[in-house]
């Protein structure tokens, strides 16, 4: 008889649709927000480093690892542009938590999907404390795989009504539109231009996938108040925004020493000072501190937001017996017998 460890639960990615279609996607995403929340507060409870990139030409592999006192998360994730042409997503990503305790993996994920989700909560977890508290509308500047997760999370968690598309790429938009029909909180209105799209909203979100020092919002295309959500500009040499604009700003980041490489905050100098989301929510920093304020989310996301996707994911799947367990670590009699394992005899 073995000795139990316990197996690994495993979702891939039809256990993760299926997942997210049992608990709901809204309901999913209102109990990562919470999750979320609780792990911003008791940030100085984990074990945090900048993540570690490797950088090609086309684009960029990253690990994100964190920890607190009992479980231990990491992801890997890419984004390479060029990906659709050669028929792949630009973003792909696995990941895992563990017990600290015995090290044990009790989760290995699929996080393509759960990335997206994770990614449209922290935005509209920093709106909370960041967006002005009648803000109704919002732009989208980038209509590519991000931009569902991003419309649903700021109608069912921020109250946002009125979403205006843009992207350069006309038919991505119609995607976008043809998969948000039937969502009743949800009016989406494509605009024929960033600016025009911009011109209407109370916040603006940029979600643009190329690896360039792009500028999609200038210095003119601020209003008294507005909120800025910037979530393309996430790694060295790629940018969305005039370094103008965050100059004049209240600059909120999720994790200083990555951001100051990889956000929109690259193109300023060491002498310019952000705020760290964990601060507001901690209560330690403000967050919006007037109506005409206007306040940017330098978002590049960060090991925390998965943590809590993971740990949220990992209790819901419990509870439905999503997925499946696989024997990811050897269950040995003797656990000083690796080699029998194998199960192999010697040659004859």
């Amino acid at each position: 008889m073995k000795n139990r460890i316990g197996l690994t639960r495993f979702l891939d990615c039809d256990a993760m649709a299926g997942l997210v279609r049992q608990v709901g996607i809204l309901p999913l995403m209102q109990q990562m927000l919470v999750a979320m929340r609780e792990d911003y507060v008791r940030w100085p409870e984990f074990e945090k480093s900048a993540r570690l990139a490797v950088h090609s030409p086309v684009g960029v592999i990253e690990l994100m690892p964190i920890a607190d006192q009992n479980q231990f998360s990491f992801k890997y994730v890419n984004g390479h542009p060029g990906n659709p042409a050669l028929g792949m997503p630009t973003v792909m990503a696995f990941g895992a938590l563990a017990d600290v305790a015995t090290g044990f993996p009790v989760l290995l994920s699929e996080m393509t999907i759960l990335t997206g989700i994770r990614t449209a909560v922290a935005s509209a977890l920093a709106a909370t404390v960041l967006a002005r508290k009648d803000a109704r509308t919002m732009a989208m500047i980038g209509n590519g795989a991000q931009a569902e997760f991003q419309i649903l999370a700021f109608a069912e968690l921020i109250g946002i009504q009125q979403f205006y598309l843009f992207d350069t790429d006309p038919a991505a938009t119609e995607k976008t539109i043809q998969n948000l029909r039937g969502f009743p909180a949800v009016e989406c209105i494509p605009a024929m231009s960033a600016a025009e799209a911009m011109s209407r909203a109370d916040i603006i979100t940029t979600a643009t996938a190329d690896k360039t020092r792009a500028v999609i919002i200038r210095e003119s295309d601020l209003r008294p108040g507005i909120h800025i959500n910037g979530i393309g500009g996430d790694c060295p040499g790629k940018t969305e925004l005039a370094a103008g604009v965050l100059e004049g700003a209240r600059v909120v980041v999720q994790y200083e020493p990555q951001t100051r490489v990889e956000g929109d905050m690259q193109q300023l100098s060491a002498e310019f000072r952000p705020v760290e989301l964990w601060e507001i929510l901690a209560g330690r920093a403000e967050g919006r501190q007037s109506a005409d304020e206007v306040t940017i989310f330098d978002s590049v996301g960060f090991s925390i937001e998965d943590f809590s996707a993971l740990r949220t994911v990992w209790k819901l799947a419990s509870i439905h017996d999503s997925g499946h367990t696989i024997e990811l670590i050897p269950q040995l009699d003797d656990q000083k017998n690796l080699f029998g394992r194998l199960g192999i005899s010697p040659p004859l």
